[in-house]
């Protein structure tokens, strides 16, 4: 479901994606591709499935010392009824705070 409002996700404070829009799927909030902040993520090997949105990979991120690995996921080829989360990326609400939402 697209929603619109300043949203952001934080590490420790310092900001690493921030939107005006995003999609809300399962309680996550997905980032558009263009809202993260680039330099503190890096792709992982790793991949899940899900029945309806097809497969995620993942992200890593590192904010100064801190790693956390596997911290974001996102759907880079989802199936029919997920396309609105193309390329999007959510967060694991236990290692990354959302606010806004």
């Amino acid at each position: 479901m697209s929603k619109s409002g300043h949203v952001t996700a934080k590490i420790n404070g310092i900001i690493i994606a921030a939107s005006e829009k995003y999609e809300v799927v399962e309680s996550n909030i997905y980032f558009p591709p263009e809202s993260l902040k680039t330099a503190h993520f890096t792709e992982t090997k790793t991949t899940t499935f899900c029945p309806w949105k097809g497969i995620a990979s993942y992200y890593t991120i590192k904010v100064g010392d801190e790693v956390l690995e596997d911290a974001a996921w996102y759907y880079p080829d989802p199936k029919e009824k997920a396309l609105s989360i193309k390329g999007y990326v959510a967060f694991y609400k236990s290692k990354v705070e959302i606010d806004g939402a």
